[in-house]
């Protein structure tokens, strides 16, 4: 596996400056000292529809895990959950073409279904979002079931690897397509806490990458899929 790391190039120096991502989640708490705020909001989880705040967590700490590595990105907060982490795949897969349409460079899914009978839906929203030129980066296994829409073409799947030290990506390079990448599934410390007691999961080893690869793509010239496609070699 090649090994990235934040002090390297294209990495380096970099903050995510002018690159928008998309946290399909169960929303954004924008107030939180760890996420300083958002750019707008939607929710397509049965909640008004400018109700993007976030009442369980979750989504609030990917975004702060995001802003950890790519502390200068514009967030757009897109309620798939509400009260728990439970959607379908109609409401995700309009997520992901509504977050498209609106721009997004990045659209980070810190989740995914092992059914399926879902795929053929799923597929058709990536596609749509990679004419758009948006990186969809999302959960590609858990447990060694393997997601959708994470394991589909096109989308830059990752695996949670406790191995990986939190500033580095492992890249598992696949001909004509983007690679599976593996990282720390840890988001960021907790003074005091120890790691052991802390969140973790693919979750954030998906926002992550998210936060990698958004400094990749500030300020090039190409979209983000293309970008990222050149970063490992396929472009």
């Amino acid at each position: 596996m090649t090994p990235f790391r934040l002090t390297d190039p294209p990495f380096a120096g970099r903050s995510g400056h002018g690159v928008l991502v998309a946290v399909l989640d169960s929303g954004i708490h924008a107030a939180h000292p760890h996420v300083n705020g958002v750019q707008g909001g939607v929710s397509f989880a049965g909640a008004a529809d400018g109700d993007s705040v976030d009442r369980i967590g979750h989504g609030t700490a990917v975004a702060a895990a995001i802003r950890e590595k790519s502390p200068d990105v514009d967030l757009l907060a897109v309620k798939v959950f509400d009260q728990r982490l439970v959607t379908n795949v109609d409401v995700l897969a309009r997520a992901i073409e509504w977050a498209a349409e609106q721009g997004a460079h990045i659209i980070n899914l810190s989740l995914g279904t092992a059914n399926a009978a879902n795929a053929e839906r799923l597929a058709a929203a990536v596609d749509f979002a990679a004419q758009r030129g948006a990186l969809i980066v999302s959960a590609r296994e858990a447990g060694e079931v393997e997601w959708f829409p994470g394991s589909l073409a096109g989308v830059a799947g990752v695996v949670a690897d406790a191995a990986c030290e939190r500033d580095a990506l492992e890249v598992t390079s696949r001909a004509d397509d983007l690679p599976i990448f593996h990282a720390s599934p840890y988001p960021r410390p907790i003074p005091g806490v120890p790691v052991e007691r802390n969140l973790a999961g693919v979750s954030f080893a998906v926002a992550n990458v998210t936060g990698f690869l958004a400094r990749a793509v500030e300020g090039t010239d190409v979209t983000a899929l293309e970008a990222v496609r050149r970063l490992v070699g396929h472009g």
